[in-house]
């Protein structure tokens, strides 16, 4: 899920316009008061969105996901979820921002956890190699 689901999926049905299926903290705010809601499906022109009590079709909201608020129409509404039209379409980019895509490498670096020669000094080491040894860890030169 994300930007390149948005990016590359295909516009099929009545749609015109690419969605991109995410999972995401929303909020609604209607006449009524703020519903937090969960943002599942967005698009430039509108968003499926689940939350409970759900506003009735035909009424005003104001969608908000981050930087991005806009006022829309709910188009539909069922249990536990709407379908939004926004008023105006949302940029591209502006939405993407918020879809970052993380690469592998990334994500190997940010949970890699951290050796013995980057942190530990001198000492720290030879106990390392001390401890290896009375286990049975044996390193060519004592290298880690």
């Amino acid at each position: 899920m994300g930007v390149e689901n948005f990016t590359a999926a295909p516009v099929s049905g009545t749609r015109r316009a690419k969605r991109a299926r995410v999972l995401l903290a929303a909020k609604l705010q209607t006449p009524y008061g703020e519903i937090d809601a969960r943002l599942r499906d967005l698009s430039q022109k509108g968003a499926l969105v689940e939350c409970s009590p759900t506003p009735p079709e035909g009424s005003e909201v104001v969608f908000s996901r981050g930087p991005i608020t806009v006022p829309a129409r709910v188009a539909w509404s069922g249990t536990g979820r709407v379908g939004l039209e926004f008023h105006h379409e949302i940029d591209e980019n502006e939405m993407l921002v918020q879809l970052k895509r993380v690469t592998n490498l990334q994500a190997r670096e940010r949970f890699r956890r951290p050796g013995i020669r980057e942190n530990a000094s001198e000492r720290e080491r030879a106990l390392a190699a001390a401890w290896g040894v009375q286990v049975g860890i044996n390193l060519p030169d004592g290298d880690f």
